[in-house]
């Protein structure tokens, strides 16, 4: 008995689901045949034939909501739905939520010919290195102008000595230091120290 039950209540669930898309093909097939005729009639025939005032014309706290009926071509409901974002300051300030909303390309203030350290692939290189040559200098202070005197002034002792070794070397004589270099040696002797055996 149960069975049979289900089975029927199932049947007129399905009865019941046919009839209800068959109604809403033909309401879908009605007002589609209406937007065609609204179509082919200008934004003011529109208007005067659905008994609408002029979106344009609205202002805050008027009643927008007859232009949201399904009978509304969507340009018309598109012109209200402007109006109304407009109209109300609430509406208009999206409170910095749509992150593409913005231009962010500048183009009003960009400079001709302008030039940039960027490089494609490389960044800011140059630019970061010139930074990182600046700060080391800053950090590492110039010598003090004493050090400097006391190296120069030990350059100058260092010079001025190897200019007297130069001058000895062109006053001495080459021959005397071949001569010298060649000379015979003096003769050494051997000598033999004998040792005596005990006897």
């Amino acid at each position: 008995m149960s069975g049979e039950q289900n089975f029927w209540s199932r049947r007129k669930a399905r009865v019941q689901a046919e009839a209800e898309a068959e109604v809403a093909a033909v309401e879908a097939q009605a007002l589609a045949e209406e937007h065609a005729e609204l179509e082919e009639l200008s934004d003011a025939e529109i208007l005067a034939t659905l008994e609408l005032p002029d979106p344009d014309t609205l202002k805050m706290g008027d009643d927008f909501k007859a232009f949201m009926a399904q009978a509304v071509p969507d340009r018309i409901r598109r012109r209200a739905l402007r109006t109304l974002w407009r109209s109300n300051p609430v509406l208009a300030n999206v409170d910095m939520l749509v992150d593409y909303g913005e231009d962010f390309t500048d183009k009003a203030t960009v400079i001709e010919n302008m030039q940039t350290a960027y490089q494609v692939g490389k960044g800011m290189l140059k630019h970061v290195e010139e930074m990182a040559r600046q700060a080391a200098e800053k950090e590492t202070p110039p010598e003090p102008v004493d050090e400097i005197v006391d190296e120069v002034e030990e350059e100058d002792v260092l010079l001025a000595s190897v200019e007297d070794e130069i001058v000895e070397l062109e006053e001495a004589d080459p021959h005397e230091e071949i001569e010298e270099a060649y000379a015979a040696p003096t003769p050494r002797r051997m000598k033999f120290r004998r040792e005596e055996s005990a006897a």
